[in-house]
C-alpha cells in the first residue's frame, strides 16, 4: 500500500469516528482503559523513535537524515511529555520512556510486540551501522516504526467507546496525520538513496 492509500484508508475512518464523538463528560470518567493501553503503548514506541533518531550524529547520518532525526527526536520528546501529562492527571500508571528492551512493553512475550517496534537485534544493526547504510536503515525501519504507529491509531479508533475523551482524539488523529506525511517523506528519501549490496534484516 502506498503512503497515499494509507493516508487514503485513515482518513475516512477518522471523519466517521469523530462525526460521531460525544463530549467526554457524557461518558463518566471519559476515557477507557484502550485510550489508557494507547497512551501508555505509544510512549514506548515513541520512546524508540527517539533512540534511533538520537543515533545519528553519532553514526555518520547524511546532513537530511540528521535534520529529519531532529524533528523526529524533538517532536516525538514533547509528544511523551503530553502523553505523560495525560497518565498523570487521570491518576493513571505514568510508564517512563524505556526504548532498551527491543520493542516490547516491560511483561511482554516476543509475540506481543508491539506494531513497527523494532526487535533488539534490529536495533543493534541499525547501531553498529555507519555512513550510507545508516541512512538506509535508518529510513527502512522509521517506515516500518510509523507504519506500525498508524496500526495502532486505526485499532485505537477501530476499539467501541474508545478515543471519546477529545485529547486522545485529537492526539491519535494527530498522529495519523503527522506520521503518514514522515512515511511520504521518508520512502522518497530512500528511493533516491543510491543502491546498496547489504539489505535490512527484516527479522
Amino acid at each position: 500500500m502506498t503512503p497515499t492509500q494509507r493516508c487514503s484508508a485513515l482518513v475516512p475512518l477518522i471523519l466517521l469516528l469523530g462525526a460521531g464523538r460525544l463530549p467526554a463528560q457524557a461518558h463518566g470518567q471519559g476515557y477507557t482503559q484502550a485510550d489508557v493501553h494507547f497512551m501508555s503503548g505509544m510512549i514506548a514506541h515513541h520512546a524508540q523513535a527517539v533512540l534511533m533518531g538520537g543515533w545519528a550524529p553519532t553514526h555518520g547520518a547524511s546532513a537530511s537524515i540528521r535534520l529529519l532525526c531532529e524533528r523526529i527526536v524533538v517532536g516525538q520528546q514533547d509528544e511523551i511529555r503530553f502523553m505523560q501529562a495525560w497518565l498523570r492527571d487521570r491518576h493513571e500508571t505514568v510508564p517512563e520512556p524505556e526504548p532498551s528492551y527491543g520493542g516490547m512493553m516491560p511483561g511482554m512475550d516476543h509475540d506481543m510486540l508491539m506494531p513497527g517496534m523494532l526487535t533488539s537485534a534490529q536495533l543493534a544493526q541499525l547501531d553498529s551501522a555507519r555512513g550510507p547504510d545508516f541512512d538506509r536503515l535508518f529510513l527502512t525501519f522509521m517506515i516500518s516504526h510509523h507504519e506500525g504507529a498508524l496500526t495502532m491509531v486505526r485499532e485505537l479508533l477501530g476499539t467501541p467507546g474508545a478515543a471519546q475523551d477529545g485529547a486522545v482524539f485529537q492526539f491519535a488523529t494527530g498522529v495519523g496525520a503527522d506520521q503518514t506525511v514522515e512515511i511520504d517523506r521518508m520512502t522518497r528519501m530512500l528511493a533516491a538513496l543510491p543502491r546498496a549490496d547489504t539489505r535490512p534484516d527484516p527479522h
